[in-house]
């Protein structure tokens, strides 16, 4: 099978949720999405696994800021994060 080639600019991060008892969930950026030029398809680059084997993929949103309190842990600076919001999920 011929490989589709991808484009320059991740469309997508992917993330792992970790759920935590008594505390809101953890979305851990795991690695990034590469839409094919085609549109027909994704490649998935991934610098972890997921222990529970979910990974969520979520569209960068250039309009929200990653460094909002309410969607960043700084005592992990910015690697275990939130779930990140879009302005529709509002």
């Amino acid at each position: 099978m011929a490989e589709r080639e991808q484009s320059n600019h991740p469309t997508h991060r992917a993330f792992t949720v970790v759920k935590r008892d008594g505390q809101e969930d953890f979305w851990l950026n795991i690695g990034s999405v590469f839409m094919h030029k085609d549109n027909g398809g994704f490649n998935v680059v991934l610098q972890a696994l997921p222990i529970d084997g979910r990974i969520v993929c979520r569209e960068i949103d250039d309009d929200r800021s990653d460094s909002r309190s309410e969607h960043r842990d700084d005592q992990h600076d910015g690697q275990v994060r939130n779930r990140p919001s879009r302005r529709s999920d509002r």
